[in-house]
């Protein structure tokens, strides 16, 4: 009957689910599998969590030790900076600065009664600076970084003649009050608001008083840091507060001037 005829192929007479499980076995032994790399589960929830995956800038061992001996910082903190800056050493160098600042801070409230006491002869032997810096402990003060600091400090004061004080703390209320008063009398202020008049003079006082400040005074090395910012590095690199207590100028022939002044 015709109906015996369904599910067989035309000519072979195979019936064609046979002929359909021939076809899948040969096609099967033809194929051969590629091996895949696995990839964790940790792996993967790790990408999702984090996003693409960055490279880590290599650094090695002498760019940290440059930058430590630049700096102070430890080496560990000096290869985080250089990580972190994608190996620019400027850029290193200055995120270290700020964190040294901000550690410097943090220590300013301690009691610093060690030190010494540092003297710098200029060439000529006209000039001699004695400078007095505070750490916390004989320990710092002995170390060969304490002292570089202070004679730092000695030629610092050498250079800048109009230095006088220490910080604004140092600076007298009547000294203020009488610049104030000379200010505001001088000719190109004569006839402006009061107001006016108010904020030039004490933009113009605040201008001289920093002129006198050894601390607001830019680095002899570096302009790019004020005095202040040079000793809280030393403050970070040493691990103590470290505080200028005083200093002294003495130029040949000053005391003869001083005594015809008097």
């Amino acid at each position: 009957p015709p109906s015996a005829d369904l599910g067989r192929a035309p000519a072979s007479g195979i019936p064609l689910c046979s002929l359909t499980m021939l076809c899948l076995i040969a096609a099967a032994q033809s194929y051969v599998l590629q091996p895949q790399p696995l990839v964790s589960r940790g792996a993967v929830a790790a990408v999702s969590r984090s996003g693409p995956v960055v490279a880590a800038v290599a650094v090695d061992a002498k760019t940290v030790k440059t930058l430590r001996d630049a700096t102070g910082a430890g080496m560990m903190d000096c290869k985080k900076a250089l990580i972190e800056s994608e190996g620019d050493m400027d850029a290193a160098t200055e995120s270290l600065r700020k964190k040294g600042l901000a550690s410097a801070e943090k220590k300013s409230g301690r009691a610093t009664k060690e030190g010494i006491i540092e003297t710098y002869i200029h060439t000529g032997a006209k000039l001699g600076i004695m400078v007095e810096v505070n750490c916390e402990t004989d320990f710092v003060a002995k170390r060969p970084e304490f002292q570089e600091l202070a004679k730092s400090l000695a030629m610092q004061i050498a250079a800048c003649p109009t230095v006088e004080a220490i910080s604004s703390d140092d600076i007298s209320a009547d000294w203020i009050e009488k610049e104030k008063k000379i200010e505001a009398a001088s000719d190109d202020l004569q006839g402006k608001p009061e107001q006016i008049i108010e904020k030039i003079v004490n933009g113009r006082v605040e201008k001289a008083i920093k002129t006198k400040l050894l601390l607001e005074q830019p680095y002899i090395r570096d302009s790019g840091m004020t005095v202040d910012e040079f000793v809280k590095g030393y403050t970070a690199k040493l691990g103590e507060n470290i505080k200028v207590a005083r200093f002294a100028r003495f130029t040949v022939g000053g005391g003869a001037e001083e005594a015809e002044e008097a």
